[in-house]
């Protein structure tokens, strides 16, 4: 078998050509699929680092001088002034490198060389810098390759990892016999991630590739209708619009200039490969997050969902030289004394690219400043590259990072370059603790927390999907518990995510120092369990999928997986026989009564467990619906009716929130959650004006779902008595 493995970056054993976790991934699956028998080959840019790789390796440039043009088609809205095509004139060379039997080809020219030190463009070069568009060129460049080679005796397996960096890939290669297509999804960017899409249909076109691109189009968000009173559905569609792409779990572009990259991907690759059954399940639902309900209306979920054959879970891994690596080479007390910090106190580490909103660093950086005014007892060891691995005098990333570190230089080490594997091991194993407080669940610690644990390292993480398998969102007594976890955090600067870290740390190191024992339990979970992840399973695992893609073998639902996300559609009558119990018992958890229907007939104790059901998740219009199903007035009322009420106010009008069950509340207007004030159960906040007939909140529960609610406003007359009319109309005595 022949596997192309297709990565903007791949080449982990050389630390100066990392950037990020997708490398080690890429190269620790090449390298196995090679010692496994097969044929294995990647292919990536060069990103400019020919001389440096010719001075370390055997590299042999190849026959291969395409001369073409690349067309960009700018989006106007983004970069004004541009004109309506750019044609890009490019000479792409291949370099040939073999390294532990992999063929490595390396992409060069005036494109693939910008950036030798990012390797990726910042975000915010979108609209000023055309060095933007590097990934996409790549993705052409490496299409003309592949095209280029001639027929073997059988179809090579192209995997292609991360959407954003291939999502042109399994639509040109849809119709060629020589391939099979496999996208692998190592981060969670915005499943809705939109594409310009003139800019698509035009290297389409030149790839003669044709595909009715108006199946990935977004529809935009609701209007409000033209007379004054707002209904709740568009209060709260109007809400989620504004409010989600700060969550950074929706790309927030939904027009018909745009085609949705990873709906695009889905839909025309043979499968979808993810690390973890977690992230698989997060990509499929966003259950619990504030853009669930969102998420079921878009045309991706329609799409992911119509090709839930092609989902399988691939798995994640720690590389073997990792593994053999013997923690007692370490000499800790000699590292940490060597770096200035006292080896007798209890250390904190945290390795990542520096990445402040999605690595959760501006809150780390907070919880360390406010731990070490009170706790100077303690050591921090934190990097946040700024620049590819190794690179001498990266610049630092965030002043005021900095200024924490310089604040207690006793404490803390600051370092803003990547370490190689050895440094990295070393600070791995001096340390005790690691921290991994990732947000928006787009960009994980899949590999470095793995790692951490496998040296003994306890974590303290977000208790997000992508990475449940490491076991630190368990109660800390619970037998197989490896560390701590942290709330879920969707929002750019998160005080929440703050007090917890500091919250988090404080239990941590008295457990550290008051429970020796039971810090050590579970240090040797995290060892054992770090362990256990092998690239020989994984890749076997992924290669036995190949194979059945070359033989041409059916794909079969994973009906578990179908069944807990809910897709009841795909499942035919046969299944629906023989899984009865499952999806009768998911209908109640997901609240859905019209599955509960067809599952037979629905009495009295069903509804009620059902109620229950839509109470936990906040589903309160379920709720109201089962209440009166089962006739039960008092359990309607006791809650639901008039949960939110409005008063006059000095300073405009209180609107006030019963939630018993939520840990927060906050009051979305104009796209910007307001934080309500607590008052047991009972939240509240003062706006200057009524936002409308149905105020609209999102809820954080102590469960840590994330929940909208939009119920009408409710008034007492008695409460307007001698006060102007609101500026918005108040309902009186509804739901």
């Amino acid at each position: 078998m022949h596997v192309v493995s297709l990565a903007f970056e791949a080449l982990a054993f050389d630390v100066r050509m990392m950037r990020g976790g997708l490398a080690p991934l890429v190269w620790e699956l090449a390298r196995h699929y090679a010692a496994q028998g097969h044929r294995s080959s990647i292919i990536t840019p060069a990103h400019g680092r020919l001389p440096y790789l010719a001075s370390r390796y055997d590299l042999v440039e190849l026959d291969h001088h395409d001369e073409h043009v690349v067309p960009l088609v700018p989006d106007p809205d983004v970069w004004t002034g541009q004109p309506t095509e750019l044609g890009i004139p490019l000479t792409t060379r291949a370099h040939l490198l073999r390294h532990e039997g992999v063929d490595i080809y390396l992409l060069s020219d005036e494109y693939l060389d910008l950036l030798p030190e990012r390797i990726y463009p910042a975000g915010a070069s979108e609209g000023e810098d055309l060095a933007h568009f590097k990934p996409l060129v790549f993705q052409v460049d490496a299409l003309r390759f592949l095209r280029s080679w001639p027929a073997g005796d059988e179809p090579a397996v192209v995997q292609a990892y991360e959407p954003y960096y291939h999502y042109l890939v399994p639509p040109v290669l849809a119709g060629d016999p020589r391939f099979r297509v496999v996208s692998t999804v190592a981060s969670n960017m915005p499943v809705d991630l939109g594409v310009y899409r003139p800019q698509v249909a035009r290297l389409l076109e030149l790839f003669d590739t044709d595909v009715d691109l108006s199946r990935y189009v977004e529809e935009p968000a609701a209007a409000g209708p033209a007379h004054p009173v707002v209904t709740r559905e568009v209060a709260l569609d109007t809400a989620m619009a504004g409010y989600l792409p700060t969550a950074r779990l929706s790309a927030g572009r939904k027009s018909s200039d745009h085609v949705g990259l990873f709906a695009l991907i889905t839909d025309h690759c043979d499968t979808v490969d993810f690390l973890t059954r977690g992230q698989r399940e997060f990509y499929s639902t966003f259950r619990d997050t504030p853009y669930e309900a969102a998420f079921r209306r878009t045309a991706v979920a329609r799409v992911v969902r119509e090709n839930a054959a092609k989902q399988f879970v691939g798995g994640c891994a720690l590389p073997e030289s990792w593994l053999r690596r013997d923690p007692a080479t370490v000499d800790r007390t000699a590292f940490l004394s060597g770096l200035g910090l006292d080896p007798a106190l209890p250390t904190f580490y945290h390795a990542a690219r520096y990445s402040p909103h999605h690595k959760g660093q501006v809150e780390l950086f907070r919880a360390v400043d406010r731990i070490l005014a009170t706790d100077p007892r303690v050591n921090f060891v934190l990097r946040c590259a700024t620049a590819a691995g190794g690179a001498a005098g990266s610049p630092v990333g965030d002043p005021a990072f900095q200024e924490v570190a310089d604040r207690y230089p006793g404490q803390v080490r600051l370092f803003w370059s990547m370490a190689d594997e050895d440094e990295f091991f070393t600070e791995a194993v001096a340390a005790d603790f690691g921290l991994f407080p990732s947000k928006y669940e787009l960009d994980t610690f899949l590999i470095a927390q793995g790692q951490l644990c496998s040296c003994g390292a306890v974590p303290i993480g977000t208790a997000q999907e992508s990475t449940r398998h490491y076991r630190h969102q368990l109660a800390v007594d619970h037998p197989l518990a490896t560390g701590y976890g942290l709330p879920r955090s969707f929002a750019p600067d998160d005080q929440r995510l703050t007090d917890a870290l500091v919250r988090t740390i404080r239990e941590a190191l008295c457990l550290y120092r008051e429970d020796p024992d039971g810090y050590r339990r579970l240090a040797g979970n995290a060892t054992r369990l770090g362990h256990s992840f092998r690239y020989a399973e994984v890749s076997q695992r992924r290669l036995d999928r190949f194979a059945g893609l070359l033989a041409g073998d059916p794909l079969t639902l994973d009906l578990e997986h179908v069944v807990g996300c809910g897709w009841f559609d795909r499942l035919d009558a046969e299944q629906w026989r023989s899984h009865l119990p499952q999806i009768r018992r998911a209908a109640i958890r997901l609240a859905d009564l019209d599955t509960l229907r067809r599952c037979g007939p629905v009495d009295a104790d069903a509804l009620r467990a059902l109620y229950e059901a839509a109470y936990r998740r906040a589903d309160f219009d379920r709720c109201v619906e089962t209440a009166e199903l089962l006739g039960d007035q008092e359990l309607e009322a006791a809650l639901l009716r008039g949960r939110c009420r409005v008063r006059p106010h000095r300073e405009g009008w209180e609107i006030q929130y019963r939630a018993p069950g939520a840990e927060e509340v906050a009051l979305v207007v104009d796209g910007t959650a307001r934080r309500m004030n607590d008052d047991a159960g009972f939240f509240s906040t003062v706006v200057p004006a009524l936002p409308g007939l149905s105020p609209v909140f999102l809820l954080t529960l102590a469960s840590g779902r994330f929940a909208w609610d939009a119920p009408p406003a409710t008034a007492h007359p008695a409460d307007l008595v001698g006060h102007a009319a609101p500026a918005t109309p108040v309902a009186t005595g509804s739901r």
